[in-house]
């Protein structure tokens, strides 16, 4: 497509988003972009648009050769697939916000690409108007990127500030996150982590050069923290977040997770409130680079969807240099974990399995302690997440192999053992 070509838009979805976008297209006309036709579920819901705009077979808009362009903004994931995959095959370019079905369809999507030759961009899948996909992809050589964390989730991330700042609880941290459009229609994706793994499973390999489904990388969301927690990180000096990591190891791997973390004030992260997300980028040469904007909502989504709409005017695509021009980097399991755990009841705490213990604390409300686990542990057993256990990392969580015997040593002196 050269950069004067009329970009004629076939939108799936008109929820939030897919409105979201038809009033800023409106308001870009130095784009030439038009939606021609929008395909939708229910054919009797009230829209502020043209009812001749609609329809309810998606056909009409995968099969229409006028329709260079498919804007996929539904929820589900399936269904999204479907569409995405026979517009490809159709010839059209796709601009796609599921990350839901980008992370559990990625080798069949860089497949399709590879085979059609179209472009699928999904900018808007991962923190909404921060453009962190084009930066991992044009900016950050492979040996350059040393670590990535980042908080990519607004829901979340509004919850946990409510709790803090206003000292609401959990369920009603939640209420308001949904009152306010910035939480999923299920709650359970965002609270419960999917929605930032399936995040993270895409933005490792634009970083990484990584594939790996969801289920394969270690994650959970904020379900179990509460009150008590909140009262120890304030007493810490820290805040909590939902942060999403990944580290490259000294043996060339890479360390990736996506857990609750206790946050330094003076880090980046912990200016991120409310229903912003925040990146972090470290690289060799560059130090320390800091994204941060809106991460959920109608525009700040459409925003994305319509910088990608923009860059299909020039024939962009990702490259996936990290994957197709390099060696690609692997995950791995074998590295250590600063944690702290909350719990009622110690007979829940496999205490043999750390490490070693730091802190311990057993007030009459809430217990926990501090100490380090091997990421197995981690990722093979899930006694953390039962009997309303809280886990959450100490800041600069990661602890190499070539670490853990000094340190073992350093903290058994501490603690008057050896």
């Amino acid at each position: 497509m050269d950069a004067h070509k009329q970009l004629t838009i076939g939108l799936f979805g008109f929820g939030v988003v897919g409105e979201g976008l038809y009033k800023v297209l409106q308001q870009t006309p130095s784009l030439k972009a038009t939606i021609k036709k929008v395909c939708i579920k229910d054919a009797a819901k009230k829209r502020n648009a043209p009812a001749d705009l609609f329809t309810t077979d998606k056909n009409v808009l995968l099969n229409d050769e006028e329709i260079n362009v498919i804007v996929e903004v539904i929820d589900d994931a399936n269904a999204a697939f479907k569409i995405v995959s026979t517009a490809l095959k159709n010839k059209k370019d796709v601009v796609s916000a599921s990350k839901k079905m980008i992370a559990e369809h990625l080798t069949e999507l860089l497949k399709l690409q590879k085979e059609t030759g179209q472009s699928f961009l999904c900018e808007a899948a991962a923190c909404a108007s921060i453009p962190v996909i084009r930066n991992l992809e044009e900016y950050y050589d492979n040996d350059l990127l040393h670590s990535i964390k980042a908080i990519v989730n607004g829901s979340t991330n509004f919850i946990l500030t409510k709790m803090f700042e206003e000292k609401l609880g959990f369920k009603e941290a939640l209420l308001l996150a949904q009152q306010l459009g910035f939480a999923e229609s299920n709650p359970k994706l965002d609270v419960e982590g999917y929605d930032a793994v399936n995040k993270w499973t895409f933005l490792l390999t634009h970083a990484y050069g990584i594939i790996e489904s969801p289920e394969n990388i270690l994650f959970t969301g904020i379900q179990n923290i509460n009150a008590g927690d909140a009262n120890v990180a304030r007493e810490k000096n820290y805040e909590i977040k939902l942060v999403a990591q990944a580290k490259k190891l000294n043996n060339g791997k890479v360390a990736a997770f996506v857990l609750p973390q206790f946050i330094k004030q003076d880090d980046h992260l912990a200016f991120v409130k409310n229903e912003y997300n925040g990146v972090v980028i470290e690289s060799g040469f560059a130090d320390k680079q800091f994204f941060y904007g809106k991460g959920a909502g109608s525009f700040p989504t459409a925003s994305a969807v319509l910088s990608d709409i923009a860059a299909l005017r020039y024939q962009y695509h990702y490259e996936y240099k990290k994957l197709y021009h390099h060696k690609p980097h692997q995950l791995d399991n074998d590295f250590y974990l600063r944690v702290y755990v909350s719990f009622d009841d110690l007979r829940h705490i496999p205490r043999e399995n750390f490490e070693w213990i730091e802190e311990w604390h057993a007030g009459e409300q809430r217990k926990y302690l501090v100490g380090v686990l091997s990421f197995n542990q981690l990722k093979n057993n899930d006694w953390w997440r039962k009997h309303n256990n809280s886990l959450i990392l100490l800041p600069d969580p990661v602890i190499e192999n070539i670490e853990i015997k000094k340190l073992k040593k350093k903290s058994l002196e501490l603690a008057g053992l050896i």
